[in-house]
């Protein structure tokens, strides 16, 4: 087991395309680290490049007290699993985990010793003389993970290791790589683009976009203190609603009143990015308004009269008055569609300015599309965004010591 130290570290494709542009990651001797972002976001190239898979065009990577940089793979004393499993067809699925120690000059018994104990932690002993053919997709998942543990690495690899299974079996599949590492505890590296199985696994999450790490915090961090607009919309399913406006001041109090671009144009086009558009922001008068809450004032007092983005989650949003929130704060919305989830629905609802606002509250009768109703607004969670993809989040170190998730 070991650190994985990243220093300035980038991959330069011909062109002067930047896949990874010199991003600085330390990883601590066994931690769980995910790297979740968007396709082309560079964290697959990250990953390939801690393996050698992928040469490093500047920086440094240490693992452990080596520099690795120009050790090959098989001797950077890392496993990895990959997203199709890549396992010997030919092979039984005890010589596929065996097979990399025999390479290495490994003892016969060492090996079986190995290989068995593998086989028990992750429950596959009875499947050892069958060939992977005769094997399910979480199956294979496991002698994959498997191979890698027989290894006794400093550290595991992870690219999208669950991207082939199903919905329900990427569930309990995760559910064992999080038991697998509480009790082997190895440094792991692990890349996603399912930002939920990222807060679920990592005890970080290293969000990336364009090469550059927009954040690398907790997952309960990342979610409450998002560093910016991007952060905020990725994480959180169903994700952030953003309204643009403005900051106004009356009475002695500051109030954000909602906008509308003119001449909006889209700026991000991924569609596994939040979309983000630009303009010119008006204020026709007939937007909702919000109190800003009292810790924010001082944060927001400097923006008065400038186009700010306010972030609200779906589940921030609620049917009845919230005890001890303060004053009551509501938006006036339209009820355009409900999808009833059991326990709670969400509403797909409008503003005046906003066609497009979802709502996750507690199921209830009384609700039906084409009606107004009136939200709820949780004031100490909401956030405040400088303009842009990456806007930085205003509320930053302003946040209230009670707000939780």
């Amino acid at each position: 087991m070991a650190r994985v130290e990243l220093e300035k570290v980038a991959k330069v494709y011909p062109g002067g395309v930047r896949a990874v542009d010199s991003i600085d990651l330390s990883i601590a001797d066994r931690e769980f680290i995910v790297l979740v972002g968007p396709s082309g976001c560079g964290k697959s190239t990250t990953l390939r490049m801690v393996a050698g898979l992928e040469e490093i065009s500047e920086g440094t990577i240490r693992i452990g007290d080596r520099v690795v940089n120009n050790i090959p793979p098989k001797d950077r004393d890392i496993a990895m699993v990959f997203q199709n499993y890549a396992l010997y067809p030919h092979m039984s699925v005890y010589k596929n985990m065996a097979f990399g120690l025999k390479l290495r000059g490994f003892p016969k018994a060492e090996i079986d010793k190995r290989v068995r104990e593998a086989a028990k932690i992750l429950d596959i002993t009875h499947l050892l003389d069958r060939k992977p053919k005769a094997l399910s997709g979480g199956q294979r998942q496991r002698v994959a993970v498997g191979r890698a543990i027989v290894r006794e690495p400093a550290a595991f690899l992870f690219d999208e290791p669950l991207s082939n299974l199903d919905a329900k079996l990427r569930v309990t599949t995760r559910a064992e790589i999080k038991r697998l590492h509480q009790r082997l505890k190895t440094t792991t590296i692990y890349v996603t683009h399912d930002q939920e199985e990222a807060m679920t696994l990592g005890d970080r999450i290293v969000v990336m976009k364009d090469g550059v790490i927009q954040q690398a915090d907790s997952s309960l961090k990342t979610y409450q203190h998002p560093a910016n607009r991007f952060v905020a919309g990725f994480i959180g399913m169903p994700p952030m609603n953003f309204f643009d406006g403005m900051i106004k001041q009356e009475g002695g109090r500051l109030f954000f009143e909602e906008g509308v671009l003119e001449d909006a144009t889209v700026v991000q086009q991924r569609h596994d990015e939040p979309q983000v558009k630009q303009g010119r922001l008006t204020l026709p008068g007939n937007g909702f308004k919000l109190i800003v809450p009292d810790h924010l004032t001082d944060a927001l007092g400097r923006h008065v009269g400038r186009h700010v983005v306010l972030g609200i989650r779906p589940e921030h949003f609620h049917l009845q008055p919230i005890p001890g929130v303060g004053p009551a704060t509501t938006v006036q919305m339209v009820v355009n569609v409900i999808e009833p989830l059991g326990n709670d629905m969400d509403l797909y609802l409008s503003t005046p300015h906003h066609p497009h606002v979802i709502s996750r509250v507690e199921a209830q009768s009384g609700v039906s599309p084409g009606t107004q109703i009136s939200l709820y607004v949780d004031l100490p969670k909401v956030h405040f965004f400088e303009p842009g993809v990456t806007g930085m989040n205003l509320s930053l170190s302003h946040e209230p010591s009670h707000a939780v998730a």
